[in-house]
């Protein structure tokens, strides 16, 4: 696929020259992001939107007040006009979040949030201003965490903690932020921008979201804070006589944690093995382009592709600015072993392809993504070995009526996330998504996976259905999730036992409310983790008599509990 010529395509298309508001949607923004995916379904927000490229923008949504869709606020004391209409002035709604965790972190996709036991909160409240072409938003997060102490990895062998750290020593997701409470300022959902619709530059903290997943993405969610990056997007779908494209360029910085990947100081850790990661940020380079065919209603295909190197081995040229404008980027594993290609560039490289089907008619939606954490060596080698480091998440959403002339459905989602190593690694290297040994912080920044939050080498199936009413919304979650699989298949090979593989099990009550000006969500979790950490104990000599599947089990009970509001001016 020629990424270069649909960047091309992307600003060729883009010269239109509208005044435009381009105000955003956060990435996250509780009941109201996933309130306007629905009302596509429905049929009442434009189709040609794909929900591939997030933040959304009032003006891709129709929204005079994005954070009122209902127009139920008759008094719009947050928003004030000036200048003929030229210049606009908004308060930005306040948020508050709490969180208790009983046992040990669990949860991704929140921002700023950090996996953490104990209670935690977030706040958040902004502003948003725009005069003519250029606007302005601020909207710092305040994190608080109790951050409490709890049974990490615990590896009872020597040889179990080398390989244990071969895999955290190159990626930066430390079990604990610290050994006591974590407090931290972050710009959060920030910008300054240049809007000459439908392209919109500027310089962000912004949560990025790429990919048409509701609970993962591969290349870019909200499970990591905002990192600072310029952007050059589209505010709008772009219409053209073959059909209308979305499309973003990132080039950011990526911060890490400073946190060791367990707490250092225990005789029983082998901490020999703990190779601190280099004090040097990282740059990241990535791009995402949507396209709906005009011939196809509500069918959108699309591709991104991203980049990670570390600031000291970075070039100075247009290539190492915007890598994916070089003529050609190859697997960084030759057939015969040797290490070539972006390997060479100290270059840590992901793509994905990607399609979101909106059927109104039918008040359903599939989803697909499909990516690759290595290049393919060759076109011959993209299509022999597909299953080569690919990862992907497939799902599919749909309305039920119930009492639709009071808006009133049955909300039914399935979604399918899969990143763990293939049985191709048993004969080709195969690094595991989000983890390098070259950019040795990983996929990650200030500690957390930018992708899928179910982290390195981890699967998730997820159930859900809720009551749906506008706003409102009363519903039930079932998942299961594994745990850093390419870990637990190196760990089997050591320890001579599948049976360790820890696999959580979980239900989950969720609820939204409405309240005037308030907007009130959270949910109860409930989780059982089968195997914590891969440990069990073998109350037999022989594994392989008749109660092979009769052991000690280490099982633990997780609760989670989540409560927010939102308060709209």
């Amino acid at each position: 696929m020629k990424y270069v010529g649909y960047v091309s395509i992307f600003f060729f298309i883009a010269t239109s020259t509208l005044q435009l508001k381009a105000q955003v949607l956060p990435v996250g923004t509780p009941v109201l992001e996933d309130y306007y995916r629905r009302l596509q379904l429905l049929g009442k927000v434009d189709s040609t939107l794909s929900f591939t490229i997030r933040p959304l923008t009032n003006q891709s949504l129709q929204q005079v007040n994005i954070y009122d869709p209902l127009a139920e606020q008759d008094n719009q004391k947050g928003l004030h006009h000036f200048a003929g209409g030229a210049g606009m002035i908004q308060l930005m709604p306040i948020e508050v979040r709490f969180r208790y965790t009983s046992a040990y972190p669990a949860g991704w996709n929140d921002g700023g949030m950090i996996p953490a036991v104990g209670a935690q909160q977030m706040t958040s409240v902004g502003v948003y201003a725009k005069y003519k072409w250029f606007s302005v938003q601020l909207k710092p997060e305040l994190i608080t965490a109790q951050n409490k102490s709890y049974s990490g990895f615990n590896g009872q062998t020597e040889a179990s903690w080398e390989l244990w750290y071969q895999y955290t020593n190159n990626i930066d997701i430390p079990e604990r932020f610290g050994n006591g409470t974590y407090t931290k300022i972050l710009p959060g959902q920030s910008s300054i921008r240049f809007n000459y619709d439908p392209i919109s530059f500027g310089l962000s903290t912004e949560n990025l979201w790429w990919g048409p997943g509701i609970q993962n993405s591969l290349l870019m969610s909200n499970t990591a804070p905002g990192f600072p990056h310029l952007t050059l997007n589209t505010t709008k779908p772009i219409q053209s006589m073959v059909g209308t494209f979305e499309g973003q360029v990132v080039a950011g910085r990526l911060e890490s944690s400073g946190y060791a990947p367990t707490p250092l100081g225990n005789p029983n850790h082998y901490d020999s093995f703990y190779d601190p990661k280099p004090d040097d940020w990282r740059y990241f380079s990535g791009f995402i382009i949507s396209y709906q065919p005009r011939w196809l209603a509500g069918l959108s295909i699309g591709a991104s592709r991203s980049f990670v190197i570390n600031h000291e081995d970075m070039g100075n040229g247009l290539g190492d600015i915007l890598p994916f404008f070089r003529a050609k980027n190859t697997s960084i594993y030759h057939p015969d072993g040797q290490q070539t290609g972006e390997q060479n560039k100290k270059r840590d490289e992901y793509k994905s392809v990607f399609a979101r089907w909106v059927m109104p008619k039918g008040k359903l939606e599939f989803y697909v993504e499909y990516g690759r954490n290595d290049p393919g060596w060759d076109s011959r080698d993209r299509f022999v070995e597909m299953d080569h480091t690919r990862g992907y998440v497939l799902g599919f959403r749909k309305l039920v009526p119930v009492r639709e002339s009071l808006g009133e459905y049955i909300d039914v989602g399935l979604e399918l996330t899969q990143i763990d190593g293939t049985r191709t690694a048993k004969i080709r290297s195969s690094p595991s998504w989000y983890v390098s040994n070259t950019v040795r912080s990983g996929y990650t920044h200030l500690g957390q996976v930018l992708g899928a939050g179910i982290g390195p080498g981890g699967s998730l199936q997820t159930l859900n259905i809720a009551w749906v009413r506008g706003l409102k919304k009363l519903g039930l979650q079932v998942e299961r999730q594994e745990h850093q699989l390419d870990f637990f298949y190196e760990a089997v090979l050591t320890q001579g036992d599948f049976r360790r593989n820890w696999v959580d099990v979980s239900v989950k009550l969720i609820g939204n409310l409405p309240y005037k000006r308030f907007l009130f969500f959270g949910d109860l979790w409930f989780i059982k983790a089968l195997n914590y950490q891969y440990e069990l104990e073998d109350l037999y000599e022989n594994p392989r008599n008749e109660d092979y599947w009769n052991f000690k089990r280490n099982d633990k009970f997780n609760f989670q509990a989540n409560i927010g509001v939102m308060y709209r001016f």
